[in-house]
């Protein structure tokens, strides 16, 4: 199953400059494949840093939590709507390895672990051609706005 851009923007709320997945690969039960093509024209690059643009390492991970967004909705069989949110509820054993610099292509592998009354459990990996950029175990929950 591959999600283009369209797709991707009927399950996630996100927009320009926050959007951080560009095209899924795979779905599975628990296991999405996702990318992100890191370009120097990021909002974020002229201040981080000017002099050597690196992609910040939290934005690493809120692209992990996007990507397990849209396997959790899939799975769920759920499109989330203006009462709903993804949000995540906390990050344990986050490492950056790597440095993302404009044209990487990150590639986010993250698998559901656990599901909790509505609390989701991922572990994921952002890797840039086979090479480990961050390692995350992180855990997000569905909510509905009041």
């Amino acid at each position: 199953m591959v999600m283009d851009i369209n797709e991707i923007l009927r399950y996630l709320p996100h927009r320009y400059p926050f959007l951080l997945v560009d095209r899924v690969l795979e779905i599975q039960e628990n296991r999405v494949l996702a990318i992100k093509n890191v370009t120097v024209n990021e909002p974020f690059f002229p201040g981080h840093f000017p002099h050597r643009p690196v992609m910040p390492g939290v934005l690493i991970v809120e692209a992990l939590a996007q990507a397990a967004a849209l396997l959790s909705c899939k799975v769920k069989n759920v499109i989330p709507d203006e009462e709903t949110v993804f949000l995540f509820a906390g990050m344990d054993r986050v490492r950056f390895k790597r440095q993302v610099v404009p044209g990487d292509q990150l590639l986010f592998d993250v698998s559901m672990l656990q599901n909790k009354r509505g609390i989701y459990k991922y572990r994921g990996l952002a890797t840039v051609d086979g090479e480990l950029a961050a390692d995350a175990e992180f855990m997000c929950a569905f909510r509905v706005k009041s």
